[in-house]
């Protein structure tokens, strides 16, 4: 018989609410504006290679801040660094919107994309950080591949919102729906308790604050091993942002129909999510990281080769399911 004073079972589902629901709504606001921005930047005048280069500048707004992120959520705490980041977005979002109607606008949409991605980088080292120190080592890789589940129905729902606003509003309307998810997203994170830092025994003091030379130097090995297999693996998620709206504008296709495609393709991701997490803890990440790789490679070169809304719509899919399965 367990005793009253017995810790209770771990149980995802008490933490719902506060690890996942912000991601979704985060989610959701990047799923509206993805499959929109390189055509929102032909729309503005820029060549198919600035297209591709403003959306790029998320990625690497994310990349270039993910160190600054780390120190941003060891000073704020988790709670409000995930509610700043959102806050930012939402700011870059409307700003992506107004690109329109201000003289410059390209300029504009590529500084808002540069916040949009660096402002990701924040929230998602934070959630995942709060997950981290939240969740038994036994549950771990089903939590965060059910946190990247989690984001990935947001990117699923996303689109479909945004193609629908955009039926009324035009192209504009998809950065109205990422202001107001990111809106949500913020308010929700105020309920998020920041994790109670570890006592130090015998009355110790915590070490000296990290810095970015002392973090770079002091994780070297793993940074240039495990950190160029995920900056590859980074690259090949990232480039769905890129290819599928730039060849749906190159096949005719509208801002609807290429959204409708990318939201096609996050319902495969959302899809095999969790089982690709079970698979995780119980034969290694290795076992699914390979997989995914070649098929997000093979469907990439695949696209090319379509001529249709449906040629690519398949193509899309098997990015999804490539990219789902890498989750966590």
């Amino acid at each position: 018989m367990t005793s009253p004073d017995d810790p209770q079972p771990f149980s995802l589902r008490r933490i719902a609410v506060a690890a996942f629901g912000p991601t979704l709504l985060f989610g959701i606001g990047q799923g509206a504006i993805l499959p929109v921005v390189a055509l929102t930047a032909r729309d503005l005048g820029a060549s198919v290679a600035v297209a591709a280069l403003i959306v790029t500048l998320m990625g690497l707004g994310s990349w270039l801040f993910n160190l600054p992120a780390s120190l941003v959520t060891l000073k704020f705490g988790e709670r409000w660094s995930i509610v700043g980041a959102a806050v930012a977005a939402g700011l870059a979002m409307a700003a992506g919107g107004l690109s329109y109607v201000v003289p410059n606008g390209l300029w504009l949409l590529a500084a808002a994309m540069a916040v949009v991605g660096m402002a990701g980088s924040v929230f998602g080292l934070a959630r995942q950080k709060y997950l981290t120190e939240a969740v038994p080592v036994e549950f771990r890789a089903r939590a965060l591949s059910t946190l990247g589940g989690v984001n990935r129905i947001g990117v699923f729902i996303g689109p479909f919102l945004g193609a629908a606003v955009m039926q009324f509003a035009g192209i504009g309307g998809a950065y109205w729906v990422g202001l107001v998810a990111m809106a949500a997203a913020a308010l929700l994170s105020l309920t998020i308790p920041d994790l109670a830092a570890a006592d130090m025994p015998d009355g110790g003091t915590a070490g000296p604050q990290p810095t970015l030379r002392s973090v770079a130097v002091s994780h070297a090995g793993v940074f240039l091993s495990l950190g160029v297999g995920i900056l590859l693996l980074s690259a090949l998620r990232s480039s769905r942002q890129v290819v599928i709206p730039l060849w749906a504008d190159h096949l005719g296709l509208d801002a609807t129909s290429a959204s409708l495609i990318y939201g096609l393709s996050g319902a495969i991701d959302m899809l095999v999510f969790y089982p690709a997490g079970k698979l995780m803890d119980r034969r290694g990440r290795q076992f699914v990281a390979v997989p995914s790789t070649l098929l997000m490679g093979m469907a990439l070169l695949l696209i090319p080769l379509t001529g249709s809304f449906v040629g690519l719509l398949l193509a899309a899919l098997l990015i999804g399911f490539g990219n789902g399965i890498s989750s966590g």
